[in-house]
């Protein structure tokens, strides 16, 4: 039995002992259910849990031990003369026989014992499912069996299921906070072996950035050149370019229509300016690199200027109006939440809508404002697309807006292309970046809850 359809079947019986569950309160205390410690509907749902549960741990862990399993038994039963094989060898062999005993298309015709292996592959694959099959079906009936002959006036159904709500609230937690974790160890753990290579000082305050390896010692660059002041220059002049486009723009419009507009305008208007943050960034490429950076090209040039079919200022534009419904949505939901007693207390002594709004409503949302700019500005440093197509792969060290940069998640995903040994100084350069960049990012947001939490005023 396949494991999706296993699954379904697990759910199908989980909802058939919740309604058995269900009849089963009812029917201990009829007429009384007020009585009961626990509404029918906890009964119901300590019945499914019952079912389903261990029959869903069981299920988990064969499904992640299985692989490792058939592979060892498979394997090992290999005539002799493949155990001196090396590793390297071993692993194509076992691809090998997997694709055989899946149907696909292998390299070459498969020696008699590969086949042989791939039919017990198949062989001990299907046992498996089966077994796994009959023992989950099993566990269900049992479990809900028990769960029923459970079922009384003090049964304390409702506690029982809240108590395993509360364990899997903590164990989704814990995903997310292992993920983190992993993901700061991974970058942490190759960053370090990039920095045995290349030292810390010369990548983090070098002024050259150039990491491929010549494949002669003589050559130029045969050691890379690692310096990655070009690409935080790059970065930040990128997205100091979008924030001056989707700042004022996304404040604005806010401001507009949270006091100005009407609620049919702000109705319609809202979720079209939300669109905006919908659309692929990729579109947002296209969009700059066909029709923004030619048209910043011939302004230039009507003007006497020397701009970049490439340049920072045709990736920055694109990009701040990316952002634009991120700034927008934000600031609009802080100006909502300052309270309506702020306003009329304004409009009492005398002031006009335009002085209650820069006067009053501003700098009393002026800290959630702060807090969705600064995550505004994670948000434009980890862009990738619009850069890579708007702005260039050219490192170079300016601050001209109308000449070519790259940033650092453009060089990471260049460095990162194809298939790369990650055992150089060049690959591994893209852990560092990753770490730098999720520093910064995590500094950023880190600063925005500060601001946030430290500045807010509370109003009754």
């Amino acid at each position: 039995m396949p494991f999706s359809f296993l699954l379904l079947v697990l759910a199908a019986l989980a909802v058939v002992s919740y309604r058995f569950g269900t009849a089963r309160a009812r029917a201990v205390a009829p007429g009384r259910q007020s009585q009961l410690h626990s509404r029918p509907m906890y009964h119901g749902l300590y019945a499914a849990i019952w079912c389903g549960v261990p029959a869903l741990i069981v299920a988990t862990a064969w499904v992640a031990f299985q692989p490792v399993l058939v592979k060892g038994l498979v394997m090992g039963g290999l005539p002799d003369s493949y155990s001196a094989l090396p590793e390297a060898r071993l692993n194509l062999i076992w691809n090998d026989i997997r694709n055989l005993a899946l149907g696909d298309v292998v390299r070459a015709q498969p020696a008699p014992e590969i086949q042989a292996a791939a039919d017990t592959f198949h062989r001990l694959y299907a046992i498996g499912n089966a077994a796994l099959a009959v023992l989950c079906l099993a566990l269900a009936i049992a479990g809900t069996s028990y769960a029923l002959k459970r079922v009384s006036m003090s049964l304390r159904a409702r506690n029982q299921v809240e108590r395993v709500i509360t364990v899997f609230l903590v164990l989704s937690s814990l995903v997310a906070i292992l993920t983190t974790v992993g993901i700061v160890l991974s970058l942490l753990f190759e960053s370090l072996r990039f920095f045995g290579k290349v030292p810390p000082l010369e990548f983090l305050f070098g002024l050259h950035w150039s990491p491929q390896t010549a494949l002669r010692a003589d050559q130029v660059g045969s050691s890379g050149s690692f310096g990655a002041i070009p690409l935080f220059t790059g970065t930040l002049l990128i997205s100091l370019i979008s924030m001056c486009v989707a700042v004022p723009v996304g404040l604005m419009s806010a401001i507009y229509m949270s006091e100005y507009a009407h609620r049919k305008f702000r109705a319609v208007a809202k979720p079209l300016l939300e669109i905006l943050a919908g659309i692929p960034t990729v579109v947002y490429g296209f969009f700059a690199a066909l029709t923004v950076a030619p048209f910043i090209r011939r302004l230039g040039e009507g003007v006497g200027l020397s701009v970049a079919s490439e340049s920072a200022l045709a990736a920055g534009l694109v990009m701040g109006v990316m952002i634009i419904p991120f700034v927008s949505s934000i600031s609009d939901d802080v100006i909502n939440a300052v309270p309506q007693s702020m306003r009329d207390g304004a409009y009492a002594l005398g002031a006009t809508k335009s002085e209650t709004i820069r006067n009053v409503i501003v700098p009393a949302a002026l800290p959630g404002i702060v807090g969705g700019v600064l995550l505004a500005v994670s948000r434009a440093i980890g862009e990738t697309m619009i850069v890579v197509m708007a702005a260039g792969l050219s490192a170079n060290l300016t601050f001209n807006p109308l000449d070519a940069v790259t940033t650092v998640t453009v060089q990471i995903v260049t460095l990162l292309t194809g298939d790369q040994e990650f055992d150089s100084a060049k690959t591994l350069a893209a852990f560092a970046l990753g770490l730098v960049l999720f520093c910064v990012t995590l500094g950023l947001n880190i600063l925005a809850l500060h601001v946030v939490r430290k500045y807010r005023e509370q109003y009754e």
